[in-house]
């Protein structure tokens, strides 16, 4: 995280910003394809964390991606996300890049409406920036 803007919400680099495109989802927020991936924004901060749970080389990951409460999102405050690791949630490995963070509480939502796990897939990518996070939203669909 380079500061926060004037509104207090966080900036971040160029190169830790996330990706992901709106275009990748339909109308109801669910995913176009089986291949859309959404990269977290703020990792540069938690890459201790995110190599710890590279190293433990846990066979599938996935992510929780706790709801907001009432205060952060009268504030638009950014969705935090952290693995789920041995039963355990990690520290937070990054944010839903901004614009994205309704796909990721939508997503959240459908899942639980299914009965099924809301955690998220997601893999971790060696980059010459870091290691950075994916979320494998195409394998929620």
């Amino acid at each position: 995280m380079t500061g926060v803007d004037a509104t207090g919400v966080p900036v971040f680099a160029k190169k830790d910003s996330g990706s992901g495109k709106l275009n990748d989802f339909s109308y109801d927020m669910r995913p176009k394809n089986g291949r859309v991936t959404v990269q977290l924004a703020g990792s540069d901060p938690h890459q201790e964390a995110i190599g710890d749970v590279l190293a433990k080389g846990p066979g599938e990951l996935v992510v929780f991606i706790g709801r907001r409460t009432a205060e952060e999102e009268r504030t638009d405050a950014p969705v935090a996300v952290r693995f789920f690791v041995d039963s355990r949630m990690t520290p937070i490995v990054g944010y839903m890049p901004r614009g994205l963070e309704a796909v990721a509480l939508d997503t959240l939502s459908r899942l639980e409406e299914l009965g099924r796990s809301t955690r998220i897939p997601a893999e971790i990518v060696k980059t010459r920036s870091g290691l950075r996070v994916n979320l494998l939203f195409g394998l929620t669909r």
